[in-house]
């Protein structure tokens, strides 16, 4: 806890408050009570990574491992052998209890904000996106059973379902409630992700100058807006299963005057509908844990029947379990998998992304590997850089990996 220098009082370095966000046209409207419940969460969020965390990592080290070891002659062996000791343990219980509590009340919050208004900004979009082929969606499109059948971190419906023609809501209750989840790292527009994305690319290939972009995906165009801006001259095209997200996004994205996006209904699996080599640069952020390993092999080899010579795929997320990795720390990330509606979260980070790549078409000698931290809004959360803990999978820092051709 930082001290105000005139008070000598502790000073507030919690998450700003949720009045200060960037609101455009289709942004859902809400009370003060709407308002206060997501500060909280947000609040409560930043007290589980902040206070508690330490707390459960202190059991770890002084009970939990070494009661298994006193039991078992051995040490842990694995994440999955802490994961169930812990699970013996008040302490972890208590954190996760909270954990998977705070995820179900904001997406209550948010959906019912949404609900609540779904039919007006449902008329908004439509007036924003009407007749504009920008918008191209596929009703006959199969959504596969690796997201139909999960409510993706305990979001009703996930972001596919619709409940009307023209429905827009699940894009409004991720975009409105993520605030809760990122307590405001993410910057006004939850876009820091796009923006860290931009700098690595303007800092590490300084001549790349791309006219047609890819990102797979995209949902309401959080990391996909940011990348568009920075290249003007450029199309993006954003991809992604959900009609609703997508109808949000282009409303969303006119709303901020942002024109140079296309938004079309389709699978990564199967992009057919380009041709080889469409493409100077394909992207995803935080997309690959939410695929099957089928799904996630059937992408990477499309990303690479897409991209032209001299392109790059870069695909952003949180970083792999290795053997460097320590086993608590593995196992706390690993919560998703188990408690967060993130069923291939587990199997994901397990996997080696790199040869997964190399058996997608790349040569190996051509893989990128990077890292790249959310850009924070300093007039919204000015203490951000000297925020050191960690809540294990929320945090806006991610690795990158990604291949050039």
């Amino acid at each position: 806890m930082k001290q105000n220098p005139e008070t000598s009082a502790p000073a507030y370095d919690g998450p700003p408050d949720y009045r200060v966000v960037g609101r455009h046209a289709v942004f859902p409207e809400t009370t003060h009570d709407e308002v206060e419940r997501i500060n909280y969460l947000a609040q409560m969020n930043r007290h589980l990574s902040t206070s508690v965390v330490p707390g459960v990592r202190a059991a770890f080290d002084t009970v939990v491992a070494p009661e298994f070891e006193k039991k078992n002659g051995r040490e842990i062996a694995n994440r999955h052998e802490a994961r169930k000791a812990l699970l013996d343990n008040y302490t972890f219980c208590f954190w996760s209890a909270a954990r998977r509590a705070t995820m179900e009340q904001r997406q209550q919050a948010g959906r019912w904000t949404a609900i609540r208004q779904r039919d007006q900004l449902a008329r908004i979009a439509d007036d924003l996106t009407k007749g504009d082929d920008r918008l191209q969606l596929d009703p006959s499109l199969a959504i596969p059973r690796y997201v139909s059948g999960v409510d993706h971190h305990c979001m009703p419906g996930s972001y596919h379902s619709e409940y009307f023609p023209g429905d827009v809501t699940n894009g409004a209750n991720y975009d409105h409630a993520g605030f809760v989840t990122t307590a405001g790292l993410l910057g006004k527009y939850s876009d820091g992700g796009g923006k860290a994305v931009v700098n690595w690319v303007k800092k590490n290939l300084t001549d790349f100058q791309p006219t047609d972009i890819l990102e797979i995906g995209g949902t309401v165009g959080h990391s996909s807006l940011p990348i568009a801006e920075a290249f003007p001259d450029a199309q993006l095209t954003v991809v992604d299963i959900g009609a609703p997200v997508l109808r949000y996004a282009l409303a969303r994205a006119k709303s901020l005057g942002v024109e140079n996006v296309r938004f079309v209904q389709a699978s990564g699996e199967d992009l057919s509908r380009f041709p080889d080599a469409s493409f100077d640069w394909i992207q995803t952020t935080m997309f690959l844990h939410e695929l099957s390993t089928s799904a996630l092999r059937k992408i990477f080899s499309e990303t690479r029947r897409l991209l032209r010579p001299g392109g790059i795929v870069l695909h952003v997320e949180q970083p792999q379990y290795s053997a460097t990795m320590p086993l608590f720390e593995q196992t706390m990330r690993d919560w998703d998998a188990f408690y967060n509606n993130e069923p291939f979260w587990s199997r994901m980070h397990e996997i080696d992304l790199e040869q997964q790549m190399v058996e997608a078409g790349f040569d190996r000698e051509n893989i990128i590997h990077g890292a790249v931290t959310g850009v924070v809004d300093r007039d919204l959360f000015p203490d951000a850089a000297d925020d050191e803990s960690e809540d294990f999978g929320r945090k806006a820092a991610w690795h990158v990996i990604g291949g050039r051709v």
